[in-house]
């Protein structure tokens, strides 16, 4: 009998997971209040021990490119959710996504200067296609729904977005301003 399916087993797979959890929630809180907390500071206030928090994450780059995945993650799943929620007005589910997306570049321009410790091109090369594919999704159903001009192409919108990588944190209102007009620029006249 293998002990890849005992109940000790299971409750351990479970168990571990629910720590990588934590710990990947615990980071990415503490990366963005201060982008100097230490490892140690993570694990002790994930409740884990150290060992368990180098077992799963080697290196502090390590851990940083997991929480910038379970981010990217996350906004991933969150276009196809609004897209769900607002098929009648999918240009809603749009600028909804891109209110998402500006927080996630506020989290990153929070870890820029850790990011840089990551190896950035293979954080783009990993995500770049799939990021394209949910705002050809996006883009797809406005054009379908008559709200989305039809000449607009996925990778055409990033550059329009480009401003959410340099504003300061702090610009909310300014942040939505200009993601209105982003919006505006992409809908049918």
């Amino acid at each position: 009998m293998s002990t890849s399916s005992t109940p000790s087993a299971r409750v351990l797979r479970a168990d571990a997971e629910q720590n990588r959890t934590r710990i990947v929630s615990i980071a990415r809180q503490a990366f963005t209040e201060d982008s100097a907390t230490t490892m140690q500071a993570i694990a002790r206030a994930a409740g884990v021990g150290q060992g368990t928090l180098y077992r799963r994450f080697p290196t502090r780059e390590s851990l940083l490119a997991e929480v910038y995945r379970d981010e990217f993650d996350g906004l991933l799943v969150t276009a196809r959710r609004l897209l769900d929620e607002h098929e009648d007005e999918p240009v809603v589910a749009l600028r909804r996504w891109f209110d998402v997306l500006a927080s996630f570049g506020r989290m990153k321009h929070a870890l820029a200067d850790v990011l840089d410790a990551v190896t950035r091109s293979d954080l783009h090369d990993e995500q770049y296609d799939r990021i394209l594919a949910v705002v050809d999704d996006l883009l797809r159903a406005g054009k379908d729904a008559g709200q989305v001009r039809p000449d607009i192409a996925p990778d055409e919108v990033f550059p329009l977005l480009s401003f959410l990588w340099h504003l300061e944190p702090q610009s909310d209102a300014r942040t939505a301003h200009l993601l209105d007009l982003v919006v505006d620029s992409l809908r049918i006249r």
